[in-house]
């Protein structure tokens, strides 16, 4: 059997590879993949060579293939349907930590079924809400807070939904594009622009990956407020004012990041765990708001460098398989 795969040539190229796929052996499961997504903030990094050196070994992906720059097969947000495999899984929808690829084989373990509620055309965006779960777990909100997320993208947009949950806070979404005020809309958080965000925030995310929303969340704190900074900025230098009112207000800013469990809930959470509760979230018909673009897998060569350049302004690039392979 053959499959076909989704590979960066050198950056700013991709193309389409073609092999052979082994059978899956006793403890493994042979997945065709239905829908796959595109993580836009990474995965553009990823196609444009983004990743930093030192980084290499710390931004390997699951099951990625090839080393960075490139040639490199990245992804991971990938939904198929097991055709082979323990009985237990034959022919049950699942969600795998892969690239994109027509077909592959893992061990069964490194599939999770999607819960009856969970639509394989939403279930793209496991990833995603993942790494939201971890940083509202980093951010450690209370009742009643005043929250503001800076950055309207995949991961902002999960952030926000996920806060609208805890009673007695108020969200507030911030980006410089009004169009995402339609999305927001969707999510049932508010809007507004970085000029006529409300300030005296008790805790505020950035996720917008610029230098500009990372100094503007800091400025919207109120004293001894916290920033959690989930942006990856690649190879990219930020310069930040800390000699205003930083130390002034005694501002904290912390980091986030999905490859680790957060540290307030490691000792009884695992990965395991966390993807679930991700997965449990995505019941909410809400997140449909985020998957703003869709192509067939074969398009991706031609599309990637349009949404690596901003042309394409897809929150989420859901790619659709040959269903009828």
């Amino acid at each position: 059997m053959e499959y076909d795969a989704f590979w960066l040539r050198k950056p700013g190229q991709g193309e389409i590879r073609t092999a052979e796929l082994p059978a899956p052996g006793p403890g493994e499961v042979l997945v065709r993949t239905l829908y796959s997504g595109v993580s836009r903030g990474t995965e553009t990094l990823v196609f444009t060579g983004g990743v930093p050196a030192n980084q290499y070994a710390t931004m390997r992906a699951p099951f990625q293939d090839g080393d960075f720059p490139a040639p490199v097969k990245y992804g991971y947000l990938n939904v198929g349907v097991v055709e082979q495999g323990p009985q237990d899984l034959k022919g049950r929808a699942v969600f795998c930590l892969y690239p994109h690829q027509t077909r592959y084989v893992v061990a069964a373990g490194a599939v999770t079924p999607l819960p009856d509620a969970v639509p394989p055309a939403r279930a793209v965006l496991t990833g995603t809400v993942e790494t939201a779960l971890n940083a509202v777990w980093d951010a450690e909100p209370r009742v009643g807070d005043r929250i503001t997320v800076v950055g309207a993208g995949m991961v902002g947009c999960s952030v926000a939904r996920i806060l609208t949950g805890i009673p007695g806070t108020k969200v507030q979404l911030v980006d410089v594009d009004p169009a995402k005020a339609a999305v927001a809309e969707q999510l049932g958080v508010d809007f507004t622009d970085p000029g006529n965000a409300e300030g005296d925030r008790d805790l505020v995310i950035n996720a917008s990956a610029t230098e500009e929303g990372l100094e503007r969340s800091l400025e919207l704190l109120t004293s001894e407020g916290t920033v959690v900074e989930m942006s990856w900025y690649g190879d990219r230098r930020v310069s930040l004012p800390l000699g205003e009112f930083f130390h002034s207000r005694r501002l904290t800013i912390k980091g986030s990041q999905v490859g680790a469990v957060s540290p307030v809930k490691r000792t009884h959470r695992t990965y395991g765990d966390r993807l679930a509760i991700a997965l449990d979230l995505l019941a909410d018909p809400a997140y449909d708001a985020l998957v703003t673009g869709e192509c067939a897998f074969g398009e991706l060569p031609a599309v990637m460098p349009r949404l690596a350049s901003g042309e394409l302004k897809a929150l989420c690039l859901r790619v659709v398989y040959d269903r009828g392979e």
